[in-house]
């Protein structure tokens, strides 16, 4: 996959097909729209181009929204992006200016005389340009007369699926990471550097690595504890993880710590990544490190019958 991170950059490409979005998760709607793309991509002999936006549109239009959290850091989505099959990805830097590009001003400038669209594809109900005035309605007028023809993915070819990003971000500030994965179709995953603890866990046999997630709009799961599987340097480990601030030695800060299974390395200052499986149980504060001890020996059981 090719990645632009600006559209001039782009040429020379044969029949491009075109979806646009934020496709924030890039769940199974979007794979819906993404495999339809990639259908009329080889109907048309041509290549499949999908653009997107950075950063969020709603981070430049409501900065007060402090509460606004992605399912994905822009890393993780160009990879997602490329397993699913998309030949070039252009990311529009998206500002104030951009977001006053009128509807026809964004076909005209970008999707013909940038891109040159044989075809655009779009999900159901997509808007663009300033104030979101531009709708499927609009496009069919522009196509013929700029030369490109629309399709829109049908109501019901996404509704069956009842999938939004919005639905799993609550699904994940519930814990509820195996709805998350459902709508997903994949394991939702953060990838962070490790970095230095209190180093408690290895004092009572079970070392952690603190995960530093340094993208402040990355939505972080519930707090709890979480069977997880751990990505480090291209291997895969079984693991569980917890959210939250340590009650049981007076923490003062969230941290999210994970124990991976059948491993000892140094690997602070290196990065991992997380996939959350399944939701084990709430934060507790015990009595002590004997019965924090005594539970994380039944969280480990507990993870690797789920992982298992």
């Amino acid at each position: 996959m090719k990645v632009y991170s600006d559209i001039i950059d782009f040429k020379d490409v044969k029949n491009p097909v075109v979806t646009t979005g934020t496709f924030d998760g890039v769940h199974l709607g979007h794979q819906k729209i993404i495999n339809r793309l990639k259908d009329v991509a080889r109907e048309e002999n041509g290549e499949t181009v999908l653009i997107t936006f950075y950063p969020h549109p709603r981070m430049v239009l409501f900065p007060e929204d402090n509460d606004l959290k992605l399912i994905n850091t822009q890393e993780e989505k160009i990879e997602l992006l490329e397993q699913y099959g998309i030949d070039h990805l252009i990311i529009i830097p998206f500002t104030k200016e951009f977001s006053r590009l009128t509807s026809v001003e964004f076909v005209r400038n970008i999707l013909v005389n940038q891109i040159r669209t044989k075809r655009l594809v779009i999900g159901y109900n997509h808007h663009f340009g300033r104030n979101r005035e531009g709708s499927f309605e609009h496009l069919k007028e522009y196509g013929p007369l700029y030369g490109f023809e629309v399709e829109e993915i049908p109501a019901k070819d996404i509704d069956s699926i009842e999938i939004s990003s919005t639905k799993i971000r609550n699904a994940l500030q519930t814990g509820d990471v195996k709805t998350a994965a459902s709508y997903l179709g994949h394991e939702f995953s953060l990838t962070g550097r490790v970095v230095d603890g209190k180093k408690i866990g290895r004092q009572i046999g079970y070392p952690t690595a603190n995960i530093f997630v340094e993208d402040k709009y990355k939505i972080i799961p519930e707090d709890g504890v979480y069977a997880v599987k751990v990505r480090h340097d291209n291997r895969m480990y079984g693991g569980m993880l917890n959210i939250g601030n340590n009650p049981t030695v007076n923490g003062k800060h969230k941290t999210i710590e994970v124990n991976i299974f059948d491993f000892n390395k140094e690997i602070y200052e290196e990065n991992a990544t997380i996939y959350f499986i399944e939701r084990l149980r709430d934060e507790v504060k015990f009595n002590g490190l004997e019965e924090l001890t005594e539970q994380l020996a039944i969280d480990k059981i507990n993870s690797l019958k789920i992982l298992q």
